[in-house]
């Protein structure tokens, strides 16, 4: 449940309970207009670019808890009810009630039936071409009766996509569900494909491998281009193109082994998949194509895919926040690119809760700058929560125990750091994390930045993530510049102390002449908006 607390600059306002942290991740650019007046005088400001982490994430822009009334110096914020977290969800879901009215039927529901339902008292909605009697989750609904009203008696399946498209509504609903829509509209299809010619691809094989070629024709980035899945001898390939994702699925036409290698050939536009054979004889074909085979779609249409990974490693980073070390499988390449999120998927009291994170590198400072020895495992800096849904659950896994993982996501572009000279981060908290993978980058990998400033806000000392790294880091290269501030800081704190403010931040951006400038901010929801105004 977000808090009543009002500490902008704290982690006390991440929603842990409802299984979504309260955390944005906003990039302010010298291409946009509308920051905060102190710094709308920057010649380089021409507006304030939010951008959420995950892109869907709740609270949705303009709901109830995100924006106050007019005149009003607090933001609005929706208070669940005692009794009325998720895990109180769960256990009404699992009660045997009948949540949906119709003793056990389930109905063909036409489109002038869904429109009767649209009372508080009586709500129907339509998210994919199935049909939910949400009248008994309006209590639940993080996001208050006002955001599940608007779907009323209508196909709300756009609406939930801009707010929580993430969100495995099919579990947390499924005792609600009334039945399926008696017409088919186009908001039933899970995502709109279309044949690309200017992406396409080939097959050639060997003795001892087949091998997979996919043609973009335009350049890729270095990393997080593609991301391949051989589960099974079901291959699945996505290529991340911009906001598209072009996909190859195919149940391959014979046995292979199950691991995978992925070429990349940036300058052309090209990746190549090898895949080894089982038995040495030769393929008379590739395989019979499966859903979005050879297809072209919006990445914001696709259906989140999950692969099973392995926790190997747990490390204490403060007394309450752990690095997590999730191996993937051996059928799977994928890397995710700085600034994107995964999603982790656990299935607890027979409900899937899902949460996102940004993962982090292993460790801030390198012991090598060989970047071919980086392993391809999933680092998460995760902060536990004793009451929350997820993480305690996390926090009690065994090494060697498996967790869902999704492909990475979110719009964060590596575009946005070209050319720029002077980057300014503000992190609160678990804020950091998006940020440690920036700051890497920033110091080894863009030779343009000549200055990086993190101001880091915790409430004690003790709550500062990888201080030392930090410190060490920035001891190193004098293009890092660290400030730590306090909220709770003891007697000989003696660095900077309070919360987020007009003449904290004006101190601090510093603009140079002739440079160009970008500001991230992440946190705590109330923590971003007080930042970027």
């Amino acid at each position: 449940m977000m808090s009543n607390n009002s500490s902008e600059d704290s982690d006390e306002d991440e929603i842990e309970e409802n299984g979504v942290r309260g955390k944005y991740f906003s990039i302010v650019t010298s291409f946009f207009s509308g920051f905060p007046e102190f710094i709308r005088n920057w010649s380089c400001f021409r507006r304030v670019a939010m951008l959420n982490v995950p892109s869907q994430s709740f609270p949705a822009v303009g709901s109830q808890q995100r924006v106050a009334p007019a005149g009003q110096s607090s933001r609005n914020k929706v208070v669940l009810k005692p009794g009325h977290s998720l895990m109180d969800w769960i256990r009404v879901a699992k009660s045997g009630r009948d949540l949906t009215g119709l003793r056990g039927r389930v109905l063909d529901v036409t489109e002038e039936e869904l429109q009767k339902h649209n009372t508080r008292e009586d709500c129907w909605t339509c998210i994919r071409g199935m049909v939910y009697n949400v009248s008994p989750y309006m209590d639940y609904h993080p996001g208050g009766e006002e955001e599940l009203m608007k779907a009323a008696g209508i196909d709300g399946t756009k609406l939930f996509d801009q707010v929580h498209r993430w969100v495995n509504y099919e579990s947390m609903l499924k005792e609600c569900l009334v039945g399926r829509m008696a017409v088919k509209a186009t908001t039933v299809m899970k995502g709109t494909v279309t044949q690309h010619p200017l992406s396409h691809y080939d097959w050639f094989q060997t003795d001892v491998t087949v091998n997979i070629v996919v043609y973009t024709k335009r350049k890729l980035p270095n990393s997080g281009c593609s991301t391949v899945d051989l589960q099974d001898d079901v291959l699945r390939v996505e290529v991340h193109l911009g906001k598209m994702s072009y996909m190859l699925h195919l149940r391959l036409a014979q046995k292979v082994e199950q691991r995978v290698a992925v070429q990349t050939s940036c300058a052309v536009g090209k990746i190549q998949v090898s895949i080894h054979k089982l038995v040495k004889e030769k393929w008379a074909e590739l395989g019979e194509p499966m859903e979005f085979h050879d297809s072209l779609f919006k990445r914001k249409d696709r259906d989140i895919f999950y692969r099973e990974c392995v926790l190997v490693s747990k490390t204490e980073v403060t007394h309450d926040t752990w690095l997590f070390r999730l191996q993937l499988p051996s059928g799977t390449a994928m890397h995710v690119p700085v600034g994107k999120h995964i999603y982790l998927k656990i299935l607890i009291q027979d409900t899937e809760v899902v949460k996102p994170y940004t993962p982090v590198e292993e460790t801030l400072v390198p012991a090598t700058q060989d970047t071919t020895l980086e392993t391809d495992d999933i680092f998460l800096m995760i902060k536990v929560y004793p009451d929350g849904v997820l993480t305690p659950h996390l926090n009690k896994l065994n090494i060697g125990d498996h967790l869902s993982v999704s492909s990475p996501g979110g719009p964060f572009s590596f575009r946005l750091l070209r050319e720029v000279t002077h980057l300014y981060l503000f992190a609160a908290g678990t804020g950091f994390t998006p940020m440690a993978r920036v700051i890497r980058l920033a110091l080894q990998g863009l030779d343009s930045i000549r200055k990086t400033k993190l101001m880091f806000f915790n409430r004690q000392e003790r709550d500062i993530l990888w201080r030392s790294e930090l410190d060490s880091l920035a001891a190193k290269d004098k293009r890092l510049q660290v400030e730590y501030v306090l909220s709770e800081p003891c007697d000989r704190w003696t660095g900077r102390k309070g919360r987020i403010g007009a003449s904290m931040l004006t101190d601090f951006l510093v603009k140079p002449e002739g440079s160009k400038v970008l500001v991230c901010v992440c946190g705590p929801s109330a923590f971003t908006e007080l930042t970027v105004g």
